[in-house]
């Protein structure tokens, strides 16, 4: 494998993209696992739910600082450094003898679960090119979606009976993950950017280049956009929580319920799989117009609402066996779906909701890099999950007091399903900030462009100011400049 040549750059990604989805695996364990941690520390499932919401607060605001120090240093350490602490963070709250322990080893967790995402976005975007970022972005996504998912799906099959086992498993997992990345590429500041072709470029964050970030406005929008987003998808983490309550409702044992609910939550976010073609429709409008990776996010995420409401209230009949063990109840659901005609609605409805939210994720991604010069990219990422750390928590947090209060009106499961439904509607603000968006990407894209231009001038003496006979910068000539060439 030659370094920094095709095949290590296609490892890196890869190695990066299991980085990514195990740090929403560590996120995800907790949720299926409510009832059974909150009865082994004799408290109530509010308390283990607090601790999901600190992490995802915490990690938000770690994030920042490791993402600064990887714009400003060397990003291999910082990343090192982050995934041992969220490694360890997870032993610990595998072994915890006490809810107090319990809540500070999640603590330790997310600190350095606020290294993995931020730094290594950054490090990705300097791997691909322009004109393949909606794709290979879809795959960043999708990695994250996969880690919740394989998160709910760990915590439930291997923690319905000891719930310690999910957090020992993945903390090795992590262990794996950290030996592999030592031997990633080690990839230069803008790699992939064609207008720094040819050139080396060390540009790094300096502290006063906040308001040079903010003063982009597409920056703003996206990084506001996440607070409502997240608080809808915050609110999903309780998903396990109403198929749980749909199946105690119809006379299921605790222990199948916290199965039946597993799985059927995990099935029924597998739309989230298909953010590759939100990342192919993105990139392939984007050669059109610059508006089109953010009009693409902003009709996506729209669309779903109607879905998402419809999914809460198709009622399900659900036929497992009772008290069987994980295989036989993981067989019944999977048949259920080709059986039971309310679960196969309910799954369509489920994963063509999610196709559409899914075209939010890896556009998103790919615009920060549009519009972003690449030391500032992990610091804006970093800002952008700042805000939806807060909006996801905020999700997870208002959604358990919701529920509570509308138990007294609604009966579980009709309690959840209410409140998941109405927490939808937080899309709405989500697709207009997408909006916005695109009616300033084009300017700010051009702006960028034209700086890197300049500054890869200045660095290769060249005497006209441009790299490689470009053409002026016109927002129109964007898309065309957008493939850097082969090897790229």
């Amino acid at each position: 494998m030659t370094r920094g040549g095709t095949a290590h750059r296609i490892y890196s990604v890869v190695v990066f993209v299991v980085l990514a989805s195990l740090d929403n695996v560590a996120i995800g364990l907790v949720p299926p696992l409510y009832g059974s941690i909150g009865d082994a520390f004799g408290v109530g499932e509010g308390h283990i739910a607090l601790a999901t919401t600190i992490m995802f607060l915490i990690s938000a605001v770690a994030a920042i600082g490791f993402a600064y120090a990887g714009d400003r240093t060397d990003r291999k350490p910082v990343l090192i450094a982050g995934t041992l602490i969220w490694v360890a963070g997870t032993v610990w709250s595998g072994l915890s003898g006490s809810y107090p322990s319990f809540l500070i080893s999640q603590v330790v967790a997310a600190f350095g679960l606020g290294a993995v995402a931020s730094v290594s976005f950054a490090v990705v975007s300097d791997l691909i090119s322009p004109r393949r970022r909606g794709l290979v972005m879809s795959f960043w996504g999708l990695s994250q979606g996969v880690g919740t998912l394989a998160g709910t799906l760990v915590g439930g099959l291997i923690g319905h009976n000891n719930w310690r086992d999910p957090f020992l498993v993945t903390a090795v997992a992590g262990g794996i993950a950290t030996v592999a990345y030592l031997f990633t590429y080690n990839v230069p500041r803008g790699d992939s950017q064609p207008e720094l072709a040819g050139v080396e470029y060390d540009e790094r964050i300096h502290h006063d280049h906040l308001p040079l970030i903010l003063r982009r406005r597409t920056n703003v929008w996206l990084i506001l956009q996440g607070g409502t987003a997240q608080i809808a998808l915050g609110s999903l983490v309780w998903l396990p929580v109403l198929f749980r309550a749909r199946a105690e409702d119809q006379g299921y044992t605790a222990g199948t319920a916290v199965l039946v609910g597993s799985v059927f939550a995990t099935l029924f976010q597998l739309g989230g799989a298909l953010s590759i073609l939100g990342g192919l429709v993105g990139d392939r409008l984007q050669r059109r117009t610059p508006r089109g990776r953010a009009l693409v996010a902003s009709v996506g995420v729209l669309a779903a609402v109607p879905f998402y409401v419809v999914l809460f209230f198709v009622p399900m009949k659900i036929d497992v066996p009772d008290g069987a063990g994980t295989g036989a109840v993981i067989a019944a659901v999977l048949a259920d779906v080709f059986t039971e005609p309310t679960v196969g609605l309910c799954l369509a409805t489920a994963v063509f909701a999610l196709m559409l939210t899914s075209a939010n994720s890896p556009n998103w991604f790919a615009l920060i890099a549009d519009v972003n010069p690449p030391e500032h990219r992990g610091t804006v990422y970093s800002l952008g999950n700042l805000i939806n750390g807060f909006g996801r928590a905020g999700g997870n947090a208002m959604v358990a007091v919701v529920f509570r209060g509308l138990s007294g009106a609604f009966p579980p499961p009709l309690n959840y399903a209410v409140g998941l439904a109405a927490f939808q509607l937080f899309w709405i603000p989500t697709g207009v900030m997408f909006w916005l968006a695109s009616r300033t990407v084009a300017r700010d894209m051009a702006d960028t462009h034209a700086a890197l231009l300049a500054r890869a001038s200045r660095l290769d003496d060249g005497p006209d100011g441009d790299v490689g006979g470009d053409p002026p910068v016109v927002v129109e000539g964007l898309a065309a400049q957008q493939d850097p060439g082969a090897g790229r």
